[in-house]
């Protein structure tokens, strides 16, 4: 079905079974920089999932460029740790590649035992906070060598090659970016003294290697920063790393304090796809594509359309290790999808954690958590059919036990469906795509429009009960909050009623940002208007850009605290608050709104009372959980469990982990 897709390539000399790869990506699962049972298991479950090559990184080449805490082959003491995983790899039928790293002025000395930060030139980074030292010649010669010494220790460790990262912003593209790079020697300047270090950093490395060894280099297709290089000059990048002697070249998207987003769900499928395309025109050696690229039929279509040679594969194989054999199955269906949500990879890495995946409870914890064959069966009943019911009724099936699924809907999903409906978040109905691919899959039976009651468990006489009943909006007590023109965020993102000009959103956590920005977009021009305009030059630039942003509702959001997306990642909140600028959402905070008139929506601000006319008023102050059925089965004695929203109010990551490890607990519980 996917035949492109399964068709081996050749690396240097190396043949690789397929064109998928896993990236590397941060995991943050040691604090010393050393390898552990977590990352093995982590990295066995990627190659036994089907993965053609897998890279390990990044991996700091020295303590100056990676800290104490990533990954690094700075010593050879290192080098048994590597082995063990490069076997590991290797034994499940993949190949094996180190990413070797140095952050340059990203660097956080807090991290390098104080030592500041090296980068081409003095320049005041935005992204890690500080200035760092400018590299002396004597200071280039020492990196470069690092970076030889760490390829010779991966070449011993077993790895069949090495990747050199550069971009992201780290070092190499801090040399290569005009904006960055202010040196007058022959390392800054002109086009060939700015590309003189990458350039001889891989010279070096392949001298060291030898011509056979692969070497694959990770370049920014874009750096999507103001004043630095452009998808135009990139080629010209690629076209010196080809010449040095990289065999492969793998390209994604710009730096970290781009701000253009590079991971979530703002970013189209495959949105960076033409990035590698672009490179691919420029050179001879292979080029992988990178980012979003989420089902095997986007795959192939970039390898069918020669856009690119390879696609990597990141979050999504944290989603699904499993997602190349499905497809090469033809069980595309079943794949568990990446919905670019980052809120269990970045946003957990991002705050100091190791990277999970809110849908797969397993990632990142694959040397401990698994749900076998039960050796006692038994027949349960989960009621409520949102993320954590579906959760726990497939993974109870999974496991051997009778399972019977009710909900009160006439559909499955609960709250995803108003999850899904901002701009942007469709991509979470994927989440439900996969459910009922699940449940069809293993047959499970589904009691639609079945409001369980403690008469219809006792008729059933199920030996559990996983109560997953989920939660309802929670309507504050503010004076006039039941008029006609006040509505829940949940009526406005499941109804979509008809809203006036001014529209005040009161509550600016997650929901209260995303539902403005729902109202926000009504009236403005789709994705296909704006194509066809764009293409007929029908209108101008300026104004198609306003077209794209004005919409029919004035928004403003109302927030008691002083700050709003308190709830927010860090690596989704600034994406967040960048589109409530460039959609001329007001925001008001500090805040408490203690009136609602037919007309007027009244607050206190600073002690001072303000009203404000509006003509429609959303209240988006949070849910509360929602639990008919628990104090009853506990008086009944009936064995059950209790989770997501019903038990407590948290996110989908809550609701499914919650529901697997339920389930995973059932087994100690039949044996009792």
């Amino acid at each position: 079905m996917f035949q492109l897709l399964f068709t081996p390539i050749t690396i240097n000399k190396l043949e690789v079974k397929n064109r998928i790869a896993y990236p590397a990506l941060g995991l943050l699962y040691s604090y010393d920089g050393s390898l552990n049972d977590r990352y093995y298991a982590y990295f066995r479950e990627k190659a036994k999932g089907g993965a053609g090559l897998v890279t390990v990184g990044p991996v700091g080449i020295d303590i100056v460029g990676s800290g104490r805490i990533a990954l690094s082959l700075a010593s050879d003491d290192k080098i048994p740790d590597f082995a063990k995983l490069a076997q590991i790899i290797k034994n499940e039928g993949a190949r094996t590649f180190v990413q070797l790293f140095h952050a340059g002025a990203y660097s956080y000395s807090m991290l390098t035992d104080g030592i500041q930060p090296i980068a081409p030139s003095a320049v005041y980074s935005r992204y890690s906070k500080q200035t760092p030292r400018e590299m002396t010649l004597e200071d280039i010669e020492i990196v470069q060598k690092a970076y030889v010494d760490a390829a010779l220790r991966a070449k011993e460790a077993g790895f069949d090659g090495v990747e050199i990262i550069a971009s992201a912003g780290y070092l190499i593209t801090q040399f290569l970016s005009p904006i960055t790079n202010k040196r007058t020697d022959k390392y800054g300047g002109s086009f060939e003294n700015r590309v003189r270090f990458p350039r001889e950093v891989i010279e070096k490395v392949r001298n060291a290697v030898g011509k056979d060894f692969p070497i694959s280099i990770r370049m920014a297709g874009n750096d999507f920063v103001p004043g630095s290089n452009t998808s135009r000059e990139t080629p010209l990048f690629a076209r010196v790393y080809e010449e040095a002697g990289v065999d492969i070249i793998n390209v994604t998207g710009g730096w970290h304090e781009a701000k253009v987003p590079q991971l979530p769900m703002e970013l189209p499928r495959a949105g960076y796809a033409y990035l590698a395309a672009h490179i691919k025109k420029a050179v001879n050696v292979p080029v992988m594509a990178s980012n979003r690229i989420s089902m095997p039929d986007e795959a192939e279509r970039i390898l069918r359309d020669s856009m690119a040679d390879m696609v990597n594969l990141g979050r999504v194989l944290i989603a699904d290790p499993y997602w190349p054999k499905k497809a090469q199955q033809g069980k595309a269906k079943l794949i568990r999808p990446c919905v670019g949500c980052n809120q269990g990879c970045t946003d957990t890495l991002f705050s100091g954690m190791p990277v999970g995946c809110i849908l797969n409870a397993r990632a990142g914890y694959e040397f401990e958590r698994s749900i076998g064959n039960t050796s006692h069966p038994l027949r349960i009943m989960v009621v409520g059919a949102g993320p954590g019911g579906l959760e726990a009724a497939v993974r109870a099936k999974e496991a051997g036990h009778e399972v019977e699924l009710y909900e009160k809907e006439n559909e499955i999903g609960g709250q995803l469906h108003i999850a899904a409906a901002p701009p942007h978040k469709q991509e979470l109905l994927e989440i439900i795509r996969y459910y009922k691919a699940m449940i069809d899959e293993y047959g499970i039976p589904v009691f639609y429009n079945t409001a369980v009651t403690i008469d219809l468990v006792q008729e059933k006489k199920p030996d559990h009960v996983i109560l997953a009943t989920g939660a309802q909006a929670l309507i504050p007590p503010i004076k006039g909050i039941n008029l006609p023109h006040v509505y829940s965020a949940w009526d406005v993102l499941r109804n979509n009623p008809k809203l006036g000009k001014n529209v005040a959103v009161i509550g600016g956590g997650a929901v209260g940002i995303e539902t403005a920005l729902f109202i926000a977009h009504k009236g403005t021009l789709s994705p296909e208007a704006l194509h066809f305009l764009m293409l007929f030059e029908a209108e101008p630039f300026e104004r198609l850009k306003e077209l794209i942003t004005s919409g029919t509702s004035k928004v403003t959001i109302i927030e008691m605290l002083p700050e709003i997306g308190k709830d927010v990642g860090r690596s989704t909140k600034w994406i967040m608050k960048l589109e409530l600028e460039k959609f001329d959402v007001n925001v008001i905070t500090s805040a408490r709104v203690t009136e609602i008139t037919d007309s007027t929506v009244i607050f206190l601000k600073e002690d001072t009372a303000v009203a404000r006319e509006f003509d429609n008023v959303v209240i988006a102050v949070g849910s509360k959980p929602v639990n008919p059925l628990g104090d009853e089965l506990q008086k009944a004695g009936i064995a059950h469990t209790v989770i997501g929203d019903c038990k407590k109010i948290g996110k989908i990551n809550d609701a499914i982990h919650e529901a697997f490890l339920a389930i995973a607990n059932l087994e100690h519980v039949a044996k009792v």
